[in-house]
């Protein structure tokens, strides 16, 4: 049984989470949006406030999921991630911008996490 686009992107941001959890991250927020954009996970990471951007696939056919994030997707979510500070009133926090590829291979979903994986 294949699943809708939907389905597997909020498969992959369930693994995401987890994982994220799991390295004793505390989600802030999930599929924040504005007009600018959208950002998929929010999180604290010790005294770093980090903007996930997930990518999932359902394997490696066309690529390493991160690659799908170019120059215009990243000022997308470094607009949103800007708005997000600025109504939180978090600019005393250091932040930064990760991407977490999610690629499914034999029916489990694999996870690898790109710490900064571009700046503001």
């Amino acid at each position: 049984m294949s699943m809708n686009k939907y389905e597997a992107g909020m498969l992959g941001q369930q693994a995401a989470e987890s994982f994220l959890v799991g390295m004793n991250c505390e989600i802030l927020a999930r599929n924040y949006r504005t007009r600018t954009g959208e950002i998929d996970i929010i999180v604290r990471d010790g005294d770093y406030i980090v903007f996930v951007e997930v990518k999932y696939r359902s394997g490696l056919g066309y690529g390493a999921p991160s690659e799908s994030v170019g120059t215009a997707k990243q000022k997308k979510i470094t607009r949103t991630a800007m708005h997000y500070i600025a109504v939180n009133k978090l600019d005393n926090h250091d932040f930064r911008f990760d991407v977490i590829e999610a690629v499914q291979n034999n029916g489990q979903v694999h996870i690898n996490h790109i710490e900064n994986a571009f700046g503001a």
